[in-house]
C-alpha cells in the first residue's frame, strides 16, 4: 500500500497547494495521502489566518485523507526542528513516500547535498558559529558558512526557503533511520516570499494574505488564485467571526505581557537570547501596533521570522525548560488527529493498535506536556476573537472531534 505524506500549513490553501497535492498523488501512485499540518501558530512565528479546523476542512476537500496536527513545539521552530517533528509523525503513521515542493525540483540534488554535508558537517557548524559571532542572522550565517565550504559549486541552492525545508526533510529521514522515500515537485510561478500576485492562477500564501488584508478582508480579491472551496471556507469564517487573524489582533496582549514581566522572567522564555528581552521591553513602550514594534526592534542579526517566533513564545509563555522536552525526545510523543476521510478512517482503524505513540482524538485532563502547550497556544489564539466568542473558541479545543469527510459524496459528516 502506497501511503504518501505531505507537510503543510495552508495559510490559506491555494492553487499551488492543490497542484502539489494532486501531483503528489500522481507521482507516488498513492492509495492514501496523509498531511501533517501546523496548528494555530506557524513556522514564521505568526498566527494562522483562520483556525486549524477550517484549514483541516480545506485540506480534506483538496484530497488529503488524514490531517494530523504538527505540535506548537515544532511548528514554531527553525527549519531543522520543524522538519524533524513532521517527519517523526509521518514515519509513525506508516508513510512510505514523502513529496515536497521546492525551488529545485530534482530530488537527486537533495540527496547529493546530504552526502556532501555529512562529510563537511563539523567544519560547516564551526563556520556557522563564527558568522553568528560576527553579528549575522542564523539564515545568513548558514548561507555564508555553506559558501565557504570547498567544492560546493553545483550543489543545491540553500538560499531558497523551500529548498532549505526540503533538505531538512531528507536529513530528518536519515536521522530517524526511516524507510520513507522522498520526491519533490518544483514550485510553479509564485515564490514563497512573493508579496504580490505575479500570475493569474498561482500566488504565494504571503501575497494572498496581504491582498486579503489590504482589501479590508474582502475574499473576492483572491478568487483567481485559490480553489472555490478555500474561498467558501474563508467567506464563512469571516461571516461567523468578523475577522481574519494576524499579529495586530494580539498586540495588546503581547504589550501587556512585556510591560508586566521582569527581564528575569522574560529571560526564561524560549528564544529570548543575547539580551533580546531588554530590547523588546525598551521598544514596546514606544509602539502603537505590532508592525511598528517589529520595525523598530528588527536588527541585522535577527530575522523578522526569528523575532516573530519569540513574540509567539512570549504570548504563549513558552519557556526554555518546556522546549527542552523536544531535544530530549527522539519523536513526537503523540499524534493529534484533526480530520479524516472515509478512506483515512479505514486506514487508521487498521493501524491504531500498532502505533508506538498515542493517537489522540479528544483531550483529557491528563495530557503530555507538549500537548498541554498546544492547548495553551489554542487558548491564546482564541484571544484574537471578539470577546463574546472567546470562551466558545477556547472550549472548541476540547469539544471538537476530528472532522470527518465523505470524499465520494463531497460532504462533511
Amino acid at each position: 500500500m502506497n501511503i504518501a505524506g505531505i507537510i503543510v500549513e495552508y495559510n490559506p490553501l491555494h492553487n499551488g497547494h492543490e497542484y502539489h497535492l494532486n501531483q503528489t498523488k500522481a507521482k507516488t501512485n498513492a492509495d492514501l495521502l496523509i498531511a501533517v499540518m501546523s496548528g494555530y501558530f506557524l513556522q514564521r512565528g505568526e498566527p494562522a489566518i483562520v483556525s486549524k479546523w477550517t484549514r483541516t476542512k480545506m485540506a480534506l476537500e483538496a484530497g488529503a485523507d488524514i490531517v494530523i496536527e504538527l505540535p506548537y513545539a515544532f511548528s514554531t521552530q527553525k527549519a531543522e526542528t520543524f522538519a524533524n517533528g513532521a517527519i517523526s509523525i509521518l514515519d509513525a503513521v506508516g508513510v512510505n513516500q514523502l513529496c515536497f515542493g521546492s525551488e529545485e525540483g530534482a530530488i537527486d540534488s537533495f540527496y547529493n547535498l546530504l552526502s556532501f554535508m555529512n562529510d563537511k558537517e563539523s567544519l560547516f557548524n564551526q563556520n556557522v558559529k563564527n558568522y553568528i559571532a560576527e553579528g549575522n542572522s542564523y539564515p545568513k550565517a548558514t548561507s555564508l558558512a555553506f559558501s565557504k565550504l570547498e567544492n560546493n559549486s553545483g550543489v543545491l541552492d540553500l538560499s531558497q526557503p523551500n529548498n532549505i525545508l526540503g533538505y531538512h526533510y531528507i536529513k530528518a529521514i536519515q536521522m530517524h533511520k526511516s524507510s520513507i522515500k522522498a520526491s519533490t515537485i518544483q514550485r510553479k510561478n509564485a515564490q514563497y516570499h512573493d508579496e504580490t500576485f505575479s500570475d493569474y492562477t498561482f500566488a504565494s500564501a504571503t501575497s494572498i494574505r496581504k491582498k486579503i488584508f489590504s482589501e479590508n478582508n474582502e475574499v473576492t480579491a483572491i478568487t483567481s488564485v485559490v480553489p472555490s472551496y478555500t474561498k467558501e471556507h474563508l467567506t464563512n469564517y469571516y461571516r461567523e467571526n468578523q475577522l481574519f487573524h494576524n499579529w495586530e489582533l494580539y498586540f495588546s496582549y503581547l504589550k501587556y505581557k512585556l510591560l508586566t514581566s521582569t527581564t528575569d522572567q522574560l529571560q526564561q522564555i524560549y528564544e529570548a537570547e543575547e539580551g533580546l528581552e531588554h530590547r523588546f521591553v525598551h521598544y514596546i513602550k514606544k509602539a502603537d501596533n505590532f508592525s511598528s514594534f517589529m520595525n523598530t526592534v528588527k536588527t541585522k542579526r535577527y530575522t523578522w521570522n526569528r523575532l516573530q517566533r519569540l513574540c509567539s513564545h512570549i504570548l504563549t509563555n513558552t519557556t526554555k525548560s518546556e522546549m527542552e522536552l523536544i531535544s530530549n525526545a527522539e519523536e513526537v510523543p503523540y499524534i493529534r488527529l484533526l480530520g479524516m476521510t472515509t478512506n483515512g478512517q479505514g486506514y487508521l482503524n487498521k493501524i491504531k493498535k500498532h502505533l508506538n505513540v498515542p493517537l489522540i482524538t479528544s483531550l483529557s485532563k491528563e495530557m503530555n506536556p507538549l500537548l498541554a502547550l498546544d492547548v495553551r497556544a489554542a487558548t491564546c489564539y482564541a484571544l484574537g476573537y471578539k470577546k463574546e466568542m472567546q470562551s466558545k473558541r477556547i472550549q472548541e479545543e476540547f469539544s471538537t472531534p476530528p472532522i470527518r469527510y465523505d470524499e465520494k459524496a463531497g460532504l462533511f459528516m
